[in-house]
């Protein structure tokens, strides 16, 4: 299984998680988002690049409750809370945006 952009293939498992993180790329996560049915606006942009650097800096992609906390230290609570995070990412933000981020799927979720 795998997504095409530009001519270019990149395999994912079967939930959708690409295989490679070296792979992603601003397209790509269209790509992703479109078949997560999510309409990317900049406040999804904001928690994508969040879990990217979370990710680079801890080299694990945080379940959502760590996501939360994290989120509330570095953006403030009214983005660091879990109703704020499912709006945006109605199934399950920890789940979905570190799919969208090109992350593998973090420990915790089902």
């Amino acid at each position: 299984m795998a997504y095409e952009i530009n001519g270019q293939t990149h395999e994912h498992d079967e939930e959708g998680y690409i295989l490679n993180i070296g792979d992603w790329n601003k397209d790509l996560a269209g790509i992703i988002a479109t078949d997560e049915k999510i309409d990317m606006s900049d406040d999804h942009w904001e928690v994508v690049n969040f879990l990217r650097d979370y990710y680079e800096e801890y080299q694990i992609a945080p379940a959502v409750r760590v996501l939360t906390k994290a989120i509330k230290k570095s953006l403030g609570p009214e983005k660091g809370n879990s109703q704020y995070l499912y709006e945006l990412f109605p199934y399950g933000p920890a789940k979905q945006a570190c799919k969208i981020a090109g992350l593998p799927k973090p420990t915790g979720c089902v």
